[in-house]
């Protein structure tokens, strides 16, 4: 199979490791960024279009189809899904469309589309103001969700449990729209929707990840990935474990809101990563990508139900069915968490113990941070130093090894440099 995977603007070298994982898989893999460094891929299978404007990233993917013949597009970038719809129609290659990728991406359209399609959702709002961030605190109740439309990443995401709380987070809030690295690496030229904030009623119960497909008339939770993190007023989407706790009843109240919500998203044949979150003893949608999840969810999925999300995305971009069947965990219990600075600033070193990657129960270890870069902690930002996931014997077992082995992991910082 002949791939191209896209990006408007490249995110470092954050998704090499799955493009790797693609030719792994027995592709021929070819990389267009609109924007990108040199060497990041092998010369021969890639090409930089000069600029971020959709009308480049089209011509320069028409140019190189004509001379390779792709089978199919795709992305891992969140800010890569409407490049992708739009570059796919172009060349005629299998895709969601433009519509259902703007719904998908944007958390106001994604909202309305649920309200529309009858999947439940938090209470939402769209603010442009301090004011009208306020009145709809007061409409929904505290504790309350502020977070951008076109984020990702939980960037600049907060909860306000009171108006004077509020009133600071928008600020930030406000302020990091102006910052925002996920909207930044987006495509010239393409409608994204309307770029700003929503308030959203707060969902108090338990959150979990779903890697997961639409194919056709039904939809498939390949895994499912309980959230563990202890929260506080941001929010860093960093301990994980599977299998889920959850029982079949619960799994199938799942089930049927992902499938309300892919519906409503437009989403026919697509790739998902879900997460829901209980609200009332009932499971509501914080968000459906078209994308799989981050981190270590797709070595996660493998492990602990035996469902392959890259495969999938291959699958789906050269418009095969993948390997997919409804939720059915292994029984090997699996903890990833990401590795947080201690505080903003700029790296100076990263420190991996000697042998620390070597150990049987450490199925990923992925140092994203480099020295030189830039970190940022909350509420100037959500930047982590990379992601480490194990196996064990129970819950217990494994998250205990996880916490053993992140600790081990440190960064040296020169001070706030934001």
């Amino acid at each position: 199979m002949k791939l191209l995977a896209l990006e408007a603007r490249q995110n470092a070298t954050y998704y090499i490791s799955r493009y790797e994982q693609v030719v792994g898989l027995g592709a021929d893999l070819y990389v267009l960024n609109g924007e990108g460094t040199e060497d990041f891929w092998p010369a021969d299978r890639y090409r930089t279009a000069g600029s971020r404007s959709i009308e480049a990233l089209i011509a320069a993917a028409k140019e190189w189809h004509a001379e390779e013949r792709f089978e199919g597009v795709f992305t891992f970038s969140e800010s890569g899904v409407l490049a992708v719809a739009a570059v796919a129609e172009a060349l005629g290659l299998p895709g969601i469309g433009v519509e259902a990728a703007r719904a998908s991406r944007n958390k106001l359209l994604m909202r309305q589309a649920h309200e529309r399609g009858g999947a439940a959702h938090p209470h939402f709002r769209f603010v442009t103001t301090e004011a009208e961030a306020l009145a709809a605190g007061r409409e929904f109740g505290y504790p309350v969700i502020v977070k951008p439309t076109l984020g990702a990443a939980s960037n600049y995401v907060f909860r306000a449990d009171d108006a004077a709380e509020l009133r600071e987070r928008y600020a930030q809030a406000a302020q990091g729209l102006t910052e925002l690295s996920w909207y930044a690496m987006e495509a010239d030229g393409l409608d994204l929707g309307p770029h700003g904030l929503l308030v959203e009623s707060f969902l108090d119960g338990d959150e979990f990840l779903i890697e997961a497909l639409a194919w056709d008339d039904e939809v498939y939770l390949g895994s499912i990935v309980d959230r563990v993190t202890a929260e506080g007023d941001t929010f860093d989407d960093d301990v994980h474990h599977a299998p889920t706790a959850l029982t079949p009843a619960q799994v199938e109240a799942v089930h049927e809101v992902v499938t309300a919500g892919a519906r409503a998203q437009g989403l026919r044949r697509s790739v998902l990563h879900a997460e829901v979150r209980f609200h009332e003893g009932r499971p509501h949608l914080v968000e459906i990508a078209v994308r799989p999840g981050g981190g270590g969810l797709d070595h996660m999925a493998r492990i602990s139900a035996g469902y392959d999300p890259i495969a999938a995305v291959a699958d789906v971009a050269r418009g095969v069915r993948p390997k997919a069947g409804h939720y059915r965990p292994t029984g090997v219990h699996t903890a990833a968490l990401c590795l947080l600075p201690p505080a903003s600033g700029r790296v100076a070193h990263v420190h991996v113990p000697d042998g620390l990657a070597d150990r049987d129960d450490l199925f990923f270890l992925k140092v994203t941070a480099k020295p030189g870069d830039l970190v940022r902690r909350p509420p100037a930002g959500n930047s982590i130093l990379g992601f480490l996931g194990v196996t064990g014997t129970s819950f217990e077992d494994a998250m205990s090894t996880a916490e053993e082995l992140a600790a081990q992991v440190r960064a040296d910082l020169t001070g706030p440099d934001a």
